[in-house]
C-alpha cells in the first residue's frame, strides 16, 4: 500500500498550474522526446526498497500516432523476500494536446492484484473500465480534460507556466484513478539546489496535499523535487509515513530532449 502510493506521488506530483489555465494555450511537446527513459530509486531508511522506471515510444492507436509511456516498478533485495512487487502502468496519450485515451494497471503487490484497462472518449466525456480480474466492464463519467495516473505527469510536464509561479500558491489536475474522478492539488514552494549522484541540482519545490490518517502522518507529509530546467525531471520525494520515511532519488536517465543542467561553482 505504502509504495503503491509513494509510487503514485512520483506519477502526479511533478509541477503544478491551473488545468482550465494551460488548456488555453496548447503548445508543442517540448519537455520530452520518444526515446526518454529515466529510474527512481526508492530506499526505506538503510534500504533499498524497490526502483521505479519510466519510458516513452511513439506508437499507434486504432490507426492514430500517439505517444506510450510505460511505468514499471519492482522491490529488489532483502524487501522482495518480505515484500514482492512488480507494478505495470501504461499509457497511450495524444501527440500535441497529451490527453489520455488507453490506460493499463496490472499490478501484484504482495499478493494483493489487479489488471484493468481504461478506454476514454475525451469528446464524449466517458471512460470504459474494463476489470479483467473480476470480469467487469463499467463506464463512468469523467471530468473536461481528464488525466490518468501517467499521462498527467507528461501533461504537466509539457504544460508548466513559463511565468514565475508565486510561493504557496497551490494548484490542482483533474484526474480518473480506480473508478472515480478527483482533482489532485499540489502546492508550490520555490526553489532548492539539493546535491544528488550526479552533482547539485537546482530544483522546483512542490508539496502534494494528501490524506492524513491512514498512511502519511499529516496532510502535507510529502514533499518532491523537480528540476528547474526545460525536463521537468522528478530528482527526489520525500514522505512521512506512519511507521518511518520513504525517499526515492533519481538513479539514471538517458535520451533526454534537453541538457540536464549541473550547479557548476
Amino acid at each position: 500500500m505504502v509504495k503503491r502510493i509513494v509510487l503514485s506521488l512520483i506519477l502526479t506530483a511533478q509541477l503544478g498550474m491551473g488545468q482550465a489555465q494551460m488548456e488555453a494555450v496548447l503548445q508543442p511537446v517540448e519537455s520530452f522526446q520518444e526515446g526518454e527513459w529515466f529510474q527512481l530509486r526508492l530506499h526505506y531508511g538503510p534500504f533499498n526498497a524497490s526502483y521505479a522506471t519510466f519510458s516513452l515510444e511513439r506508437d499507434t492507436l486504432k490507426g492514430k500516432p500517439v505517444f506510450h509511456a510505460k511505468g514499471f516498478g519492482e522491490t529488489t533485495g532483502l524487501a522482495r523476500w518480505f515484500f514482492k512487487v512488480e507494478d505495470y502502468y501504461e499509457s497511450y496519450f495524444d501527440e500535441t494536446t497529451v490527453q489520455p485515451y488507453k490506460f493499463i494497471r496490472d499490478i501484484n503487490e504482495g499478493g494483493y492484484t489487479k489488471n484493468i484497462e481504461i478506454d476514454f472518449d475525451q469528446e464524449k466525456g466517458t471512460a470504459i473500465v474494463n476489470d479483467k480480474k473480476k470480469g467487469e466492464i463499467n463506464e463512468f463519467s469523467v471530468t473536461d480534460g481528464v488525466q490518468d495516473l501517467i499521462s498527467c505527469f507528461y501533461y504537466l510536464r509539457n504544460f508548466y507556466p513559463k511565468e514565475e509561479i508565486p510561493i504557496n500558491a497551490s494548484f490542482d489536475i483533474n484526474m480518473f484513478f480506480d473508478n472515480e474522478n478527483y482533482v489532485f492539488k499540489l502546492k508550490y514552494l520555490g526553489k532548492e539546489t539539493i546535491n544528488s549522484k550526479f552533482g547539485k541540482i537546482q530544483c522546483m519545490k512542490f508539496r502534494p496535499l494528501v490524506q492524513s490518517g491512514r498512511v502519511f502522518e499529516e496532510q502535507e507529509s510529502v514533499t518532491l523535487w523537480v528540476s528547474d530546467d526545460k525536463n521537468r525531471l522528478p530528482v527526489r520525494l520525500q514522505a512521512d509515513i506512519l511507521v518511518g520515511s520513504i525517499k526515492a532519488d533519481l538513479e539514471n536517465f538517458k535520451n533526454l530532449k534537453h541538457p540536464f543542467e549541473i550547479v557548476v561553482n
